[in-house]
């Protein structure tokens, strides 16, 4: 089964509200995660995980910022 999340063009500011919200509900699940584990190795594995959404959200910022043009996203969630 799919479900259609995002599915065309957006201004700069617009896409990156949207993905920043998405990325911030993810990083929120992580963290939720974390208060639930006793393990050190999974807490250590989900804060990096954590960290390269960050990374990722600054990348994919810069770039939309650098665009002088709409932007173009699509997100199919495949779910098995």
């Amino acid at each position: 089964m799919n479900l259609q999340l995002i599915n065309g063009q957006f201004s700069g500011q617009e896409a990156i509200d949207i993905i920043t919200k998405m990325v911030h509900i993810k990083i929120k699940f992580h963290e939720d995660k974390i208060n639930a584990f006793t393990n050190e190795e999974d807490i250590k594995m989900v804060e990096k995980r954590i960290k390269q959404l960050q990374k990722e959200l600054y990348e994919v910022r810069n770039f939309i910022d650098n665009k002088k043009s709409k932007v173009e996203m699509h997100s199919l969630l495949e779910i098995n």
